[in-house]
């Protein structure tokens, strides 16, 4: 079983790739896809869209983890962000890949066993889950990581 987890933005788009195999979760790739502040949004909705495309083309997940967008004090911010979980949502379809939606309690309570766990406790639980032998530059990218294991921890698969 093979996961693509997708943290959604447009500024910064944490993505990982997930593996279960027979000797445990294994992280194949995680990063960020960036785009410019400088560029409509259109074009920026475009990089993430063909950068998820290129993901999916080269690692070929069998499911999608994306997370649910969660209400935000910024009402342009949150509609861009479900315009770009839309474009995502419609690409993995396209492609035949389920997607599965998670909330922040849940993936704060499947990794660090607690529903409001802070971004310290999160990092702090992500090693002790997973190898992680990069050093991580932002955020976006460790909701990805922790999205992933949420979804492994979650889905059954034959």
């Amino acid at each position: 079983m093979k996961v693509l987890a997708i943290d959604p933005g447009y500024d910064r788009c944490g993505v990982a790739i997930l593996e279960r195999q027979k000797t445990g979760d294994v992280l194949l790739y995680s990063s960020c896809i960036t785009t410019s502040a400088r560029a409509p949004f259109a074009e920026r909705l475009g990089v993430v869209g063909a950068a998820v495309e290129s993901l999916i083309k080269k690692f070929k997940p069998s499911s999608i983890a994306i997370e649910n967008l969660y209400f935000n004090t910024n009402q342009k911010t949150a509609m861009h962000v479900a315009e770009v979980r839309g474009a995502i949502i419609y690409i993995a379809t396209a492609a035949g890949i389920p997607v599965y939606e998670y909330t922040p309690p849940q993936v704060k309570s499947a990794v660090a066993g607690w529903g409001r766990a802070d971004k310290k406790q999160m990092m702090a639980m992500l090693p002790k889950l997973i190898h992680i032998d990069k050093k991580i530059q932002h955020d976006d990218e460790y909701d990805a990581i922790a999205l992933g294991i949420t979804h492994l921890a979650s889905v059954r698969h034959p």
